[in-house]
């Protein structure tokens, strides 16, 4: 006998109802508030950028007093469905923001600024936050894992369509709305949710960001003023299953929430360089080859990086043409850090990637997907890991093989580094005392502390 299901935006619904601050183990809370902190200062960071400042611009409302939320990095309050808007687009405009592979998607960018803004707009505390932070990511990255990537593989943008569902939970906890209203907004934040991988290396992936932060907060308020949304948005026939996941979903990983916690598993990857992640194992085993082997620049003929269809399919551009393009390019990156000794925001500068300086090393740099990708189970334990050979000119091969980068969840940054990367971002927008003080009031984030007054 087949027991039916309830929807699936209706048990997600329940689970953020019904979740208490008690039921989130603490590991879960400590991994929250590092992400608010990494979010908080790549946003500051790209607050300063072209398309943050579009982003704001397009704000209009931006500097009224009747309002409460704040911008990051910027003067102004705005409507707190705008101020998600600005801040999504901040956030991940230096692609230097967080991801799960739960769902391959850059959750941070868009939860974070829109649970902010709405904490911001309701006084609410800095614990409230939290736990609604935590609602907000563990139902994107359920769904996220339920589509077992095939939306991710056909080129849906995943945090575009995942997205504006980890944003509306957040705010539906922080409103306190019923199990019909928070489904009703989830409802309406899975039909009115898209993005296209076509984004990449343009101002569209950042603000296709902001904009998935500003649909889940539109969607929560539009259900808690009565608007009403598709229960079966998930399973009907013209629902996200059918048109974004080819028709798979699994649905032990809805089941699993309050069990598992998918911010411990898989966890969260923390960047320490702010370009693609997929680039980011490939560079890390050229450096350690680099550093045992004591091989000097000039020695080196060509790097061989084997890696995962995925990667080849994200790191499109061989010889990029803009910063954009530049992010999303191994050879760039694997040039840089090689020439430089270590990748910052300084070296996502235009005349740097059309240097000879680089071009030149740039060129020895090639990607492929060799058969050992075909091996059970290497693209789930090395989603963008790599293979690399360094062929020196007298005809010595080295090589070494990284499953996960140095941030990822397996190894994950530490406090220091996390702090570090913190300031890095923020002290050259906020001045070196204002970024220190904030680290702190961001520390303390999960207490009575009002979310007001954290910015």
């Amino acid at each position: 006998m087949t027991v039916e299901r309830k929807p699936a935006v209706l048990r997600l619904a329940e689970w953020v109802v019904d979740l208490s601050a008690s039921d989130i183990p603490l590991p879960v809370r400590r991994c929250i508030r590092r992400c608010v902190i990494d979010t908080v200062g790549v946003a500051i960071a790209g607050s300063s950028t072209r398309v943050a400042q579009l982003a704001c611009r397009v704000a209009s409302d931006g500097g009224s007093n009747q309002f409460h939320a704040k911008a990051f990095g910027v003067p102004g309050r705005f409507a707190a469905k705008t101020a998600a808007f600005v801040n999504g687009a901040a956030a991940h405009a230096l692609d230097f923001d967080d991801n799960c592979y739960a769902g391959f998607v850059h959750g941070s960018a868009v939860i974070v600024p829109a649970g902010f803004a709405v904490a911001q707009d309701l006084d609410a505390s800095g614990a409230d936050l939290i736990t609604a932070l935590v609602a907000g990511a563990e139902c994107e990255y359920a769904i996220g894992a339920a589509s077992k990537n095939v939306l991710y593989d056909q080129g849906w943008w995943t945090t575009g369509v995942l997205g504006p569902i980890g944003a509306c939970a957040a705010v539906c906890r922080l409103l306190k709305l019923t199990v019909d209203q928070t489904a009703s907004a989830l409802g309406l934040a899975i039909v009115g949710a898209g993005g296209m991988k076509a984004c990449f290396g343009s101002d569209g992936k950042a603000l296709m960001a902001g904009r998935a932060s500003e649909s889940g907060v539109v969607c929560a308020l539009l259900a808690a003023e009565g608007a009403r949304g598709p229960q079966n948005a998930i399973e009907g026939p013209n629902g996200f299953i059918s048109l974004f996941n080819g028709g798979e979903f699994d649905h032990s990983f809805l089941d699993a929430l309050g069990s598992a916690w998918f911010l411990q598993v898989p966890g969260i990857d923390i960047k320490r360089i702010p370009v693609c992640l997929s680039s980011h194992a490939a560079a890390d085993a050229v450096l350690e080859l680099v550093a045992t082997h004591a091989i000097a620049l000039h020695d080196i003929d060509r790097i061989i990086c084997d890696v995962p269809p995925i990667v080849c399919k994200n790191l499109a551009y061989d010889r990029p043409m803009s910063v954009q393009q530049a992010q999303f390019s191994l050879p760039y990156a694997i040039a840089t850090l090689l020439h430089f000794g270590g990748f910052g925001l300084q070296h996502l500068d235009l005349a740097l990637i059309q240097s000879d300086l680089l071009l030149g090393l740039m060129s020895r740099v090639s990607m492929h997907t060799g058969p050992m990708w075909n091996e059970p189970g290497l693209r789930t334990t090395a989603p963008e890991g790599a293979s690399v050979a360094i062929h020196l000119r007298d005809g010595q091969v080295f090589k070494a093989f990284k499953a996960t980068a140095v941030g990822c969840a397996a190894d994950p940054l530490t406090e220091g580094q996390l702090d570090g990367k913190f300031l890095a971002c923020t002290t050259p927008v906020m001045g070196d005392g204002p970024a220190h003080d904030l680290l702190t009031r961001l520390g303390t984030i999960d207490s009575g502390i009002s979310a007001r007054s954290l910015l």
